[in-house]
């Protein structure tokens, strides 16, 4: 039996929940970054007597960092291991996140974001990946989803530390604890293993054989099945070769057009809502009335709402397959953001605002366990990285726009989002159209599809 069968067909066992939560664990530090920032930027508009245009840059310079961070460290990871590059983004976006508290002026905390943008940038298809490529196939989906639900946790706690911090310490002191990631890869380093796909695509069966009869004997497999194929251990060179040659025009092939462009156009959709609605989220909450305390507050409230948001979607991935989930999930979106924007009352805007986030983020973990199933294993942290670095083009431009419409237009909330409405229907458009079903699938089936 081939090393790749072995890992689809294993019963989950104590490593596959222990990967999880350490690569889960990196997650949520990704994504408690991302949310400091966002409660930071309403304190800095008043200390720093920013205009709306210039929150809206140093949201978008960030995610320019995530682009090229995306792009550059998926090609890396299809090069030199999706462990090495995991471990090193992990650091990159630690210490740039510290540096922020350091800033002494509007152009040196561009700078220090746009390093912490590349650091989460890289790291999130990387981790996904890897992820992607332990998971049994029946379970694939679940994982992936619940990898992905960790964004909500780390969200969560970057709500509470806003809201405890910020008001009597000041902004830096929350910059400075998004620095303490970087001492959690000491600990990831030990508990996170290489994938045994990628090395087997770089001809290194052996390495691959030995993790591979490693989890099986954690997972009390039978000893028959310990054995590498002998198919794999004759011919290595022409996974190899293969490997070497993964290049970006690869995903433009034939084969994997249809499947790049809807990536490309569901990455941008969902990047430049997601980061146009939470980027700016407590300021336009604190634009519509509220006092800055209250607006933390109601943020962590809709926060809480994806937990059960990214549950459920694990839920349904599984059951009734990726593509019904997405659209499911990405219209609920539309339709709630559409009713945020025209709230008035306070209930309105908690109980629409909830329901935003509950579907956002579990249209967030679906897309997460789709992308890496649609590309073979020597091009997958590559295709995975291009599309979230597209996607993050999206999240360049949302900022702005919103900045703009607040600050240069003079626009409402009822305007922006309904922006984020069209955007959203555009998005469910292109899964029904162009997306395809991969519930139940080996991952080397639907690379060869």
């Amino acid at each position: 039996m081939k090393i790749s069968e072995r890992l689809e067909q294993l019963p989950v066992s104590r490593f596959h929940y222990v990967l999880l939560i350490t690569a889960g664990l990196g997650w949520m530090f990704d994504s408690m970054d991302t949310g400091i920032v966002s409660f930071i930027l309403p304190v800095l508009m008043k200390d720093w007597h920013l205009s709306p245009e210039q929150i809206g840059n140093i949201g978008s310079i960030g995610l320019l960092g995530m682009a090229l961070g995306a792009v550059i460290s998926g090609t890396i990871a299809d090069r030199v291991g999706r462990k090495k590059v995991f471990a090193f983004t992990l650091v990159a976006y630690s210490i740039a996140t510290g540096l922020c508290g350091l800033s002494w002026n509007l152009t040196s905390l561009l700078v220090f974001r746009f390093i912490v943008g590349f650091g989460l940038g890289g790291q999130l298809p990387v981790a996904v990946t890897l992820v992607s490529e332990f998971s049994p196939v029946k379970h694939r989906g679940k994982f992936l989803v619940l990898l992905e639900s960790f964004w909500a946790f780390g969200w969560l706690l970057a709500s509470i530390i806003s809201y405890l911090i910020i008001p009597k310490f000041g902004w830096p002191i929350a910059f400075f604890i998004g620095f303490l990631p970087a001492l959690y890869v000491l600990f990831l380093w030990r508990s996170i293993p290489e994938s045994p796909r990628y090395l087997l695509s770089k001809g290194r069966m052996r390495e691959a054989e030995e993790i591979v009869v490693k989890i099986e004997e954690e997972c009390n497999v039978s000893l028959s099945k310990k054995r590498l194929s002998e198919t794999e251990a004759k011919q290595p060179a022409e996974s190899v070769t293969h490997s070497n040659q993964a290049k970006f025009k690869e995903l433009f092939s034939q084969a994997f057009l249809r499947r790049t462009i809807f990536l490309w156009l569901l990455w941008f959709g969902i990047v430049f809502s997601y980061y146009g609605i939470f980027t700016w989220l407590p300021s336009l909450l604190a634009l519509k009335g509220f006092s800055l305390t209250k607006s933390f507050s109601y943020v962590m409230i809709m926060t809480l709402a994806q937990i059960p948001g990214y549950f459920s979607a694990a839920y349904f991935v599984d059951k009734i397959g990726r593509k019904t989930t997405l659209a499911l999930y990405v219209a609920g979106t539309a339709i709630t953001a559409y009713f945020f924007g025209q709230g008035v009352t306070a209930a309105a805007i908690l109980i629409s605002g909830s329901l935003m986030s509950f579907f956002n983020l579990g249209a967030w973990g679906i897309i997460y366990t789709y992308t890496p199933e649609l590309y073979p294993t020597h091009a997958r942290a590559t295709g995975s990285g291009w599309a979230a670095g597209f996607g993050r083009i999206g999240g360049i431009l949302a900022p702005l726009v919103v900045g703009d419409m607040i600050g240069k237009f003079h626009l409402g909330t009822g305007p922006v989002f309904g922006l984020f409405t069209l955007v959203l229907i555009v998005v469910v458009l292109d899964v029904v159209i162009l997306g395809e079903e991969t519930k139940g699938k080996s991952l080397e089936k639907l690379a060869s599809e």
